[in-house]
């Protein structure tokens, strides 16, 4: 069962793309994504989500210092090996 947000994201994409960087067999995988136990979508709070999407844009914007790393860092990593 493919599993597909409301909105249109497919978070099990990321998690089976980083999944198979990893891989060393240097196949890609020929298989459909699907959600499983490793790659069902993590809950996150909207609200650091936005503001980490918005510091990233200011500081490419600006060429300033707005603090992205840091709020970037506050939100789970699902590419993060288990």
């Amino acid at each position: 069962m493919t599993m597909i947000d409301p909105k249109g994201g497919r978070p099990e994409a990321l998690a089976k793309f980083a999944k198979s960087a990893r891989d060393d067999s240097g196949k890609p995988a020929k298989t459909e994504l699907e959600a499983d136990r490793e790659t069902t979508p993590i809950p996150t709070d909207p609200k650091l989500k936005h503001d980490a999407a918005t510091k990233v844009l200011q500081e490419g914007v600006t060429h300033r210092e707005m603090g992205a790393k840091e709020a970037i860092d506050l939100l789970p990593d699902r590419t993060k090996m288990k």
